[in-house]
Order: C-alpha cells, then sequence, then structure tokens
C-alpha cells in the first residue's frame, strides 16, 4: 500500500511539473491578446511553400487552429472555406494550422484536399508565437495592420454571422458598397 501511495504521489508531482512546464512555454510564447499586435507565425504549408503572417500586411487573416480528430473542428472548416472563398477577392487570408502529430500529416492531407484554403502542421512551424492552443478549434481574426481583432472559439457557435459581425468591418467594401 505505501509503494502504491508514493507512486500515486511521483504521479501527481510529474502531472504538477507537467502543468507548470507548459504554463511555461504558454506564457514564453504569450498568448495573443486582442487589440495587441499579432504574434509572429511562419510555417511550411502542406504542399511545401512558405506561410509568413507577416507577408500578409495589408490583408485581413483568419489563423485557424484545428485537429483532424476534433469533431467541432471538422464541422467548422466546410463553412470556412465558403467564407474564405466569398471574401478572398476582398482581401481575407485564411492559414489552417493543424495541431496533429507530424505521423498524421497525411490525414491532414487527405482532409483538406476537400478545402481551398491552405494549411500547415504546427509541428513545421519555423516560429509559433502564438503557442499551443488551450482548446481547439480556436480562430483568430488578424486585420490588415496586423492586429489581433477577435478570438472565436467553435464551442460558442461560429456561424457566417458571428465571421460577419467581425470580419466585415475589417474588409474593404466590394465595388458597389457591398461586403
Amino acid at each position: 500500500m505505501a509503494a502504491a501511495s508514493r507512486a500515486a504521489r511521483r504521479a501527481a508531482r510529474r502531472v504538477a511539473f507537467l502543468g507548470l512546464a507548459y504554463a511555461a512555454v504558454v506564457g514564453a510564447a504569450g498568448t495573443p491578446e486582442v487589440g495587441r499586435p499579432a504574434p509572429a507565425f511562419s510555417a511550411l504549408q502542406l504542399d511545401g511553400r512558405p506561410f509568413d503572417l507577416a507577408a500578409q500586411h495589408g490583408k485581413v487573416v483568419i489563423v485557424n487552429f484545428w485537429a483532424s480528430w476534433c469533431g467541432p473542428c471538422r464541422a467548422e472548416m466546410p463553412l470556412l472555406n465558403a467564407y474564405y472563398q466569398r471574401h478572398r477577392a476582398q482581401g481575407l487570408e485564411l492559414i489552417g494550422v493543424s495541431v496533429d502529430d507530424p505521423q498524421d500529416r497525411r490525414e491532414v492531407l487527405r482532409i483538406m484536399q476537400q478545402f481551398s484554403y491552405p494549411a500547415v502542421l504546427a509541428s513545421s512551424a519555423k516560429v509559433n508565437g502564438f503557442g499551443p492552443p488551450l482548446a481547439v478549434p480556436i480562430s483568430w481574426i488578424i486585420d490588415a495592420n496586423g492586429v489581433v481583432r477577435a478570438r472565436l472559439l467553435a464551442a460558442r457557435g461560429i456561424t457566417a454571422q458571428s465571421l460577419d459581425a467581425v470580419v466585415l468591418p475589417l474588409l474593404p467594401p466590394l465595388p458597389g458598397g457591398a461586403h
């Protein structure tokens, strides 16, 4: 019994240590803050081309963290894709950041074949100032000046209307004044 108790205490200490280590990593990377400049982010896209958030200056960018095993992530992807297609001509960019393990790359590629927006594996990031997400899906809305304007969680129900409320005011109107 004493051995089991010691093992339980050691396991609890390991969990506490890992929690502190994770908090230190998240704290070091910083959690993006609405109203503050977006953190640096660069990674290789699944097709091998580079993606650098800083190079998107002048565009509104949705940075969507997701995973292949995440039901809510997969449910919102068609909506994000349709929204991207509808507003891309106005300067909207969307990057899907899969938090899947590198060995799951094939599954991520298979899923992304259904969508027109680019994606990266978070593990391929050369720079990830967003840090690991505390939950997925989560989307960050970055304005044309590189400032974080919103954090959207699917748990609250991302809809075309919730995207419109945040994204449309940041996009230039189409000719004729319509968004």
